[in-house]
């Protein structure tokens, strides 16, 4: 591969990065709640905020079931496991989850449409 090629490529690779990071906005906070959107689609969810940066406090996640089929959502605490909220959606249903997370994170996952437990860090 030429210098110049590789050059092309590394500043596309970098323009792409900078894009997909746009997209995610930082989650609203309005009186001490904070609100996250999650779509769940077949095998995943997507966030319509970033998670990165989070604190400990009272949360609204918003879900909706874009998979076309019943879903479910379970929420837990990322560390003790303790079960925070869990809920089946039937195809295009949206539900809110309004739980506190502490500072040891939380872990959530569809159980019906087995997806991988997605891990989120939570500091001060």
């Amino acid at each position: 591969m030429t210098h110049k090629l590789m050059t092309i490529l590394a500043a596309g690779l970098l323009v792409l990065s900078l894009n997909l990071t746009a997209i995610a906005d930082t989650p609203d906070t309005v009186d001490g709640v904070t609100t996250i959107h999650l779509d769940q689609h077949n095998g995943y969810f997507a966030a319509q905020e970033t998670l990165a940066g989070l604190e400990p406090g009272t949360y609204e996640f918003v879900i909706t079931n874009k998979a076309g089929k019943t879903v479910g959502w379970q929420l837990q605490n990322a560390e003790s496991h303790e079960q925070l909220d869990m809920f089946p959606l039937e195809p295009g249903q949206t539900r809110t989850s309004r739980v506190e997370i502490t500072d040891e994170g939380f872990r959530y996952r569809c159980p019906i449409n087995p997806t991988p437990w997605y891990e989120v860090g939570v500091s001060d």
